[in-house]
């Protein structure tokens, strides 16, 4: 659980990496699992951003190992998803007793070459009426810099939904939200980061010689209704994970709006960047104080 504080920070920046959720052996026999499940899978297609080959650049070609509701092909990602320690920190940054799935998504980037992720919001993918819509990294092993670790812009979920950019996969203008002014969010096998899905955010390349193994948990409070069905697809969505779902005549049993209607962005990328920068300009960030909670 997040100390009151804890939660005050993730409020004030979006985001908070927590440190040693799993175990060291948790993680390592995760890791195994995962890498299992994409050797029973075979080929998949790379789920590479087109925005995000461009990011890398000409000269390097780069890819992505992938598996959509990774809970379908193991039942230890089944047991993750409703571990007590993961799913009460998921409904203390929610601020809801209620957790329910949108869906899960399983990431390896290959040694030396696995993609990149331009700076986005999640929220374009799968806008939510009240955006009580948060996710979950887990890292199954060691993601420092050079593997390419996830990247973030403290407080930039108080932007509200920003105006992306759809082509090659939703992302924000690449000369305004570049990488390398993000905050690198260095973590170790274990460890695992929550952050809003209006939080801008991205990863780099991994230039390293290991693999970078992740899993994504997206989840939200199963009063916020999506504003779309573009995510109808994912098997698992509409599963409660903690708490209870009370029925409400305005959405299904799978958390699917019966009436939908697209949200609108409240103000510009280009303007939300600015002042970005300018803030960082002003006030650098001082060593040692990224948000991440002892576990």
């Amino acid at each position: 659980m997040l100390t009151a504080q804890e939660v005050r920070t993730y409020n004030k920046n979006g985001y908070i990496l927590v440190k040693g959720l799993l175990s060291k052996r948790e993680a390592a026999e995760m890791r195994a699992e995962a890498h299992a499940v994409l050797e029973r899978k075979k080929a998949q297609p790379d789920p590479t951003w087109a925005s995000g080959r461009e990011a890398a650049g000409a000269m390097m070609q780069t890819s992505l190992q992938h598996c959509h509701d990774t809970q379908f092909y193991s039942a230890a990602f089944s047991r993750l998803l409703t571990d007590p320690r993961f799913v009460d920190i998921a409904a203390q940054v929610l601020g809801t007793q209620d957790v329910q799935l949108h869906h899960t998504k399983l990431f390896v980037k290959p040694p030396e070459a696995g993609s990149p992720f331009p700076m986005h919001q999640d929220h374009p993918f799968f806008p939510h009426k009240y955006h009580r819509m948060a996710a979950a990294i887990f890292h199954f092993d060691d993601a420092p810099n050079e593997k390419g670790c996830v990247r973030v812009m403290p407080g930039s979920h108080k932007n509200g939904p920003l105006t992306h950019d759809p082509a090659g996969s939703y992302h924000l203008p690449i000369s305004d939200w570049p990488l390398d002014a993000a905050t690198p969010l260095e973590a170790e096998a274990g460890d695992v980061l929550f952050f809003t899905y209006l939080t801008v955010h991205g990863s780099g390349i991994n230039t390293s010689d290991e693999a970078r193994t992740t899993w994504l948990v997206q989840f939200r409070d199963p009063a916020d209704p999506p504003l779309t069905d573009d995510h109808r697809f994912s098997q698992g969505q509409g599963q409660i994970l903690r708490g209870v779902r009370h029925e409400d005549p305005d959405i299904d049993e799978r958390g699917i709006a019966v009436s939908t209607k697209p949200a609108t962005p409240k103000r510009s990328a280009t303007k939300a960047a600015t002042k970005a920068k300018t803030g960082a300009k002003s006030k650098p960030a001082k060593k040692g104080t990224k948000a991440t909670a002892k576990r």
